[in-house]
Order: structure tokens, then C-alpha cells, then sequence
């Protein structure tokens, strides 16, 4: 994906675009953008790339049937559909880069500025690439170090006083859901912990 305004031009837009689609006859190409010229004018360039890009046979098909082109009328509605989108990687051109990045939040990897573009992340500087795909940024990140450690959690309730407080909430919510032997593991402590007279297979107070 491709957010640009008038900040850039049409053959960077276009050239990036392109640079993705070669992947394969399935790669998306996704223009998002709030400058009706800037659309237009990129439609043109990838004609006129296309008649002389190597790659073309490839890239061509994959513009064809998977290369969008979304013309928003605010920054607010590019970062709506790009966040909808998800796209595995997403190159950021406008003059609030940093806002993208503060409020983006379903991608695979960002590249800010016209300078950075995904060629230069694959090739060159970029960290991983082994990133989400179909909508998967939505819920994940790329793969990390973190992906292949085995990970533990605890708690503990160290005080009387924490004991009955939470579990006269737990009480209370487990009896929403009709779970009364769940309510129960909360009301035994409230009980023992706290001295109160909570009725079996009721809510805590």
C-alpha cells in the first residue's frame, strides 16, 4: 500500500506501486490518497511504466486484478481504509508521516517518507520481513524473536483485604454468566478472607 498526498508525485507513487506488483500475479498494489490529480495522474504513469517495465508480464496481471487506487476526502477517512486494508507492507508519503505512524495500527511493516520505500527494507535496511498478510496485521505483527520463546504468566493475591475485594467482583460477574461454581472459587475467599455471610450459589455483595 501506497498513502500519499500532494506532497509526492505520480511516478514515485507509481513506481513503487509496480515495484510490489512484480512479486507475483497475486500481489496487491493499493494506492490510498486524498488527491483526486494524484489518482489520476498515477493511473498514467503506471501506462506508461508498464510499457517498458521487464517485469511487466507479472506485474501487469497483478495490477489488473489486485491494484486499487482510493481517493479519501480527509487524512482521517486514508488512515479508516488503510487500517481496514491491513496491507502487509505500508508506505507512508504525506506531510504528517508521524501522525500515520502514531495511529496506525493493522500493518505488517511501515515505510515513512518519500526517501524509504519496501525494496530498500527488503533489501537494504530493513529489520524482518516475514510480515502478516491478508488482513493478518490486524491481530499480529512480523515474526520476531519473541514468536519462538515460551512465555509464563502468574498472579498473586498477596493480602486478606485484595482477596475480598476482588472476589466480590468476580462473584458478581460469574453470577452474570450463570457460572455459580465459579462464583463459588470467589465467595469461599470472601467468606474465609472477609467474615461475610455470602449465601452458597449467590453474588457477593
Amino acid at each position: 500500500m501506497v498513502i500519499a498526498d500532494e506532497t509526492v508525485d505520480a511516478e514515485l507513487c507509481a513506481t513503487d506501486l509496480l515495484g510490489q506488483a512484480e512479486h507475483g500475479y497475486n500481489s496487491p498494489a493499493v494506492l490510498v490518497t486524498n488527491s483526486q490529480k494524484l489518482a489520476d495522474e498515477t493511473l498514467n504513469e503506471i501506462d506508461r511504466i508498464l510499457a517498458i517495465l521487464p517485469t511487466a508480464d507479472t506485474a501487469g496481471v497483478s495490477w489488473k486484478e489486485y491494484g486499487e487506487v482510493v481517493v479519501c476526502d480527509t487524512y482521517d477517512e486514508m488512515l479508516l481504509v488503510a487500517n481496514e486494508i491491513a496491507s502487509e507492507h505500508v508506505q507512508v508519503m504525506t506531510d504528517r508521516d508521524d501522525w500515520f505512524l502514531e495511529n496506525m495500527h493493522s500493518y505488517g511493516a511501515l515505510f515513512l517518507g518519500p526517501r524509504t520505500n519496501v525494496s530498500n527494507g527488503d533489501k537494504v535496511i530493513g529489520t524482518n520481513h516475514t510480515l502478516p498478510t491478508k488482513k493478518a496485521g490486524r491481530y499480529t505483527g512480523g515474526l520476531w524473536v519473541g514468536k519462538y520463546l515460551k512465555t509464563h504468566s502468574y498472579q498473586k493475591i498477596t493480602t486478606d483485604e485484595a482477596a475480598v475485594k476482588i472476589g466480590r467482583y468476580c462473584s458478581r460477574l460469574c453470577m452474570l454468566e450463570s457460572f455459580v461454581g465459579h462464583a463459588e472459587q470467589a465467595n469461599i475467599r470472601v467468606r474465609r478472607y472477609g467474615g461475610e455471610d455470602v449465601p452458597y450459589g449467590e453474588a457477593a455483595k
